[in-house]
């Protein structure tokens, strides 16, 4: 008894220290088992590094209690996202000798953001237990940005709960903060970790498993497996292209994609709005229009103005171009950026050489709140939507009122309200990120490019998005600290950080 109440009061902080250095032991056992005896020594002296300064630590906090539990709870957010890359970075610069602390930095950065981005795209340049590596980071990455959606952004009305509550971001119901009124951080943080983890892992495992049935290698089956669940994008190559399953390994990536755009099928958070059927959810009904919308467009382009580019008419490569498409489509909108083995021959079908804007305007869309998905989410463009539907009904008939429920009424009003809030932080965020890598010495495409790829948690748009692929490794040393900056703002949002930065917050 007395060691679980210790366990529970143990700073956010600590605990993901520790869990950061037992997930070092997995590419260990990897490396182990393939004979790479350089790199298992690197995690595995890591690991022990890590969980005997974390102990340390442990003992040191054990009486520590917050003063401010709400903003003790958003501070540990920005800390997690500022301490546990520095930790992953350490191995990955024992058993890479040629690479700099900033550039492990940066790649791990990317992957515990679920950006995907990373410095290290020749082929053969990282070892297959670098990339297992790399696609941990990023699944606990989605488990961390999932525990925390429903443990403190959702409380606090954050992370697009605020649109469906129609309350302040990072107040409660009461005008004060929800979270000061039950536990502390970790508390609340191993709850919902307990509650979602078994899940997690366990669709994470049966993908696995499934991929291998089909026909992948093991080890490519579990990075491509972690890197869907947590929708980070993360392989050993930039497409699926090499996936020895073809489109049934395609077909089921996207299958376990469709949980980043609703959260209704995981426990912990079922709000408001999730709890008609799913033809009336509000993200899977949007989700649904663009994804075919977008599907058809690109597809019935052919017919209309592409057909001289073509190579063929025939009915197979028509059915690789449509779904090449809809892969892509799939993948861009839940901000996962898995390229699909048929996009060249969706490209050549559609007669574009690279539909980059289409690619761009789907990440930044985004997935379902409380997902792993990033990007400014689909509830929050669905409530603008309604709202704009709204007021071009009053300006035809001034005396009509607006039907569907309170519910429905709310959405249009206060969530519209709080949406467009934050798509002015977001355009801001664009606006300010691009003009900083701009005057850093890079192209306008390319700093717009990079900069959404990097708020939408979307990093491989920088191979796919502009006109010739940019490479992250080409980049000055400046441009990828801010870069890594901008991922973390993206991950957590802007509201989020104004709600930690506000005066308010700082009251007990």
């Amino acid at each position: 008894m007395v060691f679980r109440e210790r366990l529970l009061a143990t700073p956010l902080l600590v605990i993901l220290s520790a869990l950061s250095g037992l997930a070092m032991f997995l590419p260990a056992l990897h490396a182990t088992l393939t004979s790479l005896h350089r790199v298992a020594q690197a995690f595995f002296y890591s690991g022990i590094l890590v969980l005997i300064v974390t102990a340390m630590v442990w003992i040191a906090t054990s009486n520590w209690r917050p003063r401010n539990v709400a903003r003790s709870q958003l501070a540990s957010l920005v800390g997690a996202y500022a301490l546990m890359p520095v930790i992953f970075a350490i191995p990955v610069t024992q058993a890479v000798p040629d690479t700099s602390f900033v550039n492990a930095w940066f790649e791990m950065v990317s992957s515990f953001t679920t950006t995907g981005a990373t410095l290290y795209d020749t082929p053969g340049r990282l070892a297959p237990s670098l990339h297992l590596w790399r696609a941990t980071v990023g699944w606990l990455g989605g488990l961390f940005i999932l525990v925390a959606a429903t443990a403190i952004l959702a409380p606090m009305n954050l992370g697009g709960v605020e649109v469906m509550s129609g309350r302040s971001p990072g107040r409660g119901a009461d005008g004060l903060s929800q979270i000061t009124r039950v536990a502390d951080p970790s508390q609340r943080f191993l709850r919902y970790t307990l509650l979602l983890f078994p899940i997690y892992s366990g669709l994470t495992l049966l993908l696995w498993l499934l991929l291998m049935i089909a026909g992948e290698v093991n080890i490519l089956a579990l990075i491509h497996a972690m890197g869907t669940m947590s929708t980070s994008g993360i392989g050993m190559t930039g497409d699926l292209s090499g996936l020895s399953t073809g489109l049934w390994g395609e077909a089921l990536i996207v299958l376990f994609l469709m949980l980043a755009i609703t959260r209704r099928f995981l426990p912990g958070a079922q709000f408001a709005l999730m709890r008609g059927p799913m033809r009336r959810d509000p993200e899977v009904r949007l989700a649904s229009v663009l994804i075919a919308t977008t599907t058809a467009v690109l597809f019935f382009r052919h017919f209309i103005g592409a057909i001289e580019v073509a190579a063929t008419d025939d009915t197979a490569s028509a059915f690789r171009a449509l779904w090449g498409t809809f892969f892509m489509v799939v993948s861009f909108l839940t901000t996962t950026g898995y390229a699909s083995g048929e996009w060249a021959a969706a490209r050549s079908w559609s007669g574009l050489a690279s539909p980059g804007l289409v690619l761009l305007g789907l990440a930044i869309i985004g997935g379902g709140v409380a997902t792993t998905a990033g990007g400014v989410k689909l509830l929050r463009v669905y409530a603008l939507f309604r709202h704009g539907e709204r007021e071009l009904e009053k300006l035809i008939h001034p005396s009509s009122i607006g039907g569907q429920g309170a519910q429905a009424r709310q959405l249009r009003r206060e969530g519209a309200y709080f949406a467009w809030l934050f798509f002015m932080l977001f355009a801001l965020s664009i606006a300010v990120s691009t003009a900083a890598l701009s005057l850093m010495g890079l192209q306008f495409e390319d700093a717009l490019v990079l900069t959404l790829a990097a708020l939408s948690t979307t990093g491989q748009l920088a191979d796919l998005a502009g006109a010739a692929p940019i490479r992250y490794a080409e980049l000055a040393t400046t441009a990828k600290a801010f870069l890594a900056i901008v991922m973390v703002v993206g991950r957590l949002e802007t509201l989020a950080l104004l709600a930690l930065l506000a005066p308010s917050s700082w009251q007990r």
